[in-house]
């Protein structure tokens, strides 16, 4: 049986990727996959034909081509292609001159003789996709033999194993492998373009709206890459809110929804919904004692949300691993606009962290990691949390991001952070200006990352288990960090409380018990 090389280890320097590949094929006794030939045609053609860049671009990269020479005649074609500069043999030796390349390449009789080899450019996007083919075929023999080393490795952990290998199938199969960093001007370009589309929006949105005319309006939606923190204490409704806002996006504005349920069953959750959309009640329809004028509610009020891309896992333990490869799974057959996780206290890590029983260690893995989901498939992703019993010893209920259970990790990896507090439920009636408060909650915004922080009322409905909008809303104040009331202007909308970003107040300093800053 072939065994693959060893590294160096009296050499501190890394392998490149070339030598990586030319030492598996070594022990294979084969040839790396190339088209040599093929990739000489797509250059020459590229400096033939003056629109044959913009035929490629978006399948070819500087990596997609084997010899090393090529790669970098390709990146200097493409920097022309960028500047809106003339690709020809004339224009490509000067730029390979001016970065001091072109006797790295074999100057500029080679560059000429590349022009010679190409017959037609009528074929030249199918020439690129044969050399994609083969640059997939050695980032699948390269990634391959790495975990096939790793798998030999015995203090391995094989969970985190069958991560990296979904991972790096996923980054092969996407086109996107990740770089170590992007150019500036690529990145204006694309928050250009984002903020033109955001300003074509008559309804101020940005991201994955939630529905709630008050909520939209401070969050101009969920925004892409966000994690967003849910918490509240048992019995405030978090798993009825997350649903309310699924059903909003997917049914009002066809967003494909993930839901990843760790406490119920897929059908618990799809009762609740039916029960929120027909406006029949839960414990009716667990006991299927309807009228007939019930059932012909229920029939004609649940095709809209039969139809709905809601996207329901019910896994119990659902390890973190588990969770990112269906969710890129989810984003590649689906393209889900949001993921919603109920809740984070439930999900397991597995490995080492694990074993050790160490449940903060481990809640801050699975926090970090929830944020780098969001990032890479860059969708905003809403966990549920709970609260710790602090909040019940105090005279006032009203939570704080100190109540956050388990681990401080949360409030440092969340660019949100949403409490659900309702006054009914601790028997107060009235607020201190004498508003009724029965069936409102209030959604504190404690953390915003990129925006303000405030409160917004909606109505909740506990038969239906469903949050709604109220037409009529009264203003309110916030709390401070006694929980106690703060006195507040309202120059704004009724119902809602704007205030300032407290990132960098003490009270919002995001520093843990130990005083470093998250």
């Amino acid at each position: 049986m072939s065994t693959f090389p060893q590294s160096n280890n009296r050499s501190n320097k890394k392998k490149s990727y070339r030598t990586e590949l030319d030492d598996i094929n070594h022990a294979f006794g084969k040839i790396a996959p190339q088209a040599v030939d093929v990739e000489e045609a797509v250059i020459g053609a590229l400096m033939l034909e003056k629109d044959a860049c913009s035929l490629v671009t978006d399948i070819l990269t500087y990596d997609t081509f084997y010899k090393p020479e090529h790669q970098i005649i390709y990146r200097a074609i493409f920097k022309l292609f960028q500047e809106s500069q003339p690709i020809d043999i004339i224009t490509v030796v000067n730029e390979l001159r001016k970065s001091g390349e072109l006797d790295e390449v074999g100057g500029a009789k080679i560059i000429t003789q590349l022009t010679q080899r190409v017959a037609s450019t009528a074929n030249l996007e199918t020439h690129a996709r044969i050399l994609n083919q083969k640059y997939i075929q050695r980032s699948l023999i390269s990634s391959s033999s790495e975990l096939i080393k790793d798998a030999y490795d015995e203090a391995s952990d094989a969970f985190e194993l069958l991560d990296k290998a979904e991972r790096n199938l996923f980054n092969i199969a996407s086109g996107t492998i990740k770089k170590n960093f992007a150019r500036m001007s690529d990145l204006i370009a694309e928050a250009k373009l984002a903020i033109d589309l955001a300003s074509q929006q008559q309804d101020g949105l940005s991201g994955v709206p939630s529905g709630f005319d008050e909520l939209d309006r401070m969050t101009a939606g969920w925004q892409k890459s966000d994690l967003i923190i849910l918490a509240a204490r048992p019995g405030m409704g978090k798993t009825a809110f997350v649903l309310s806002i699924g059903r909003n996006a997917a049914v009002d504005f066809k967003k494909p929804v993930a839901v990843f349920s760790l406490e119920m069953s897929a059908v618990q959750l799809v009762t609740r919904l039916i029960a929120s959309e027909t406006e029949l009640s839960s414990e009716k329809l667990k006991k299927g004692k309807l009228e007939q004028h019930e059932w012909h509610q229920l029939n004609s009020k649940i095709s809209e949300l039969s139809e709905a891309p809601i996207y329901i896992d019910d896994t119990p333990s659902l390890s973190i691993f588990e969770l990112r490869a269906k969710a890129r799974r989810l984003k590649n057959n689906h393209d889900i606009q949001m993921i919603i996780i109920d809740y984070l206290q439930l999900m397991t890590v597995g490995g080492e962290i694990s074993r050790n029983g160490n449940r903060e260690q481990e809640i801050s893995t699975i926090s970090r990691a929830l944020k780098g989901l969001a990032k890479e498939l860059n969708v905003p992703v809403i966990a549920l949390s709970q609260l710790s019993r602090e909040v019940e010893k105090r005279a006032i209920k009203v939570p704080q991001l100190s109540d956050l259970r388990e681990s401080g990790a949360i409030e440092q990896d969340a660019d949100m952070v949403i409490f659900i507090y309702r006054p009914d439920y601790y028997n107060i009636n009235e607020d201190g200006e004498g508003n009724p408060q029965e069936n409102i909650a209030e959604i504190h915004i404690a953390k915003h990352r990129n925006g303000s922080t405030g409160n917004v009322q909606l109505e909740f409905i506990g038969n239906l288990a469903k949050f709604r909008n109220i037409n009529k809303v009264y203003a309110r104040s916030s709390y401070n960090s006694n929980g106690l009331p703060a006195n507040q202007d309202f120059d704004h909308a009724p119902g809602e409380v704007i205030l300032g970003s407290k990132m960098n107040s003490d009270f919002y300093s995001d520093q843990g018990e130990d005083g470093v800053p998250f």
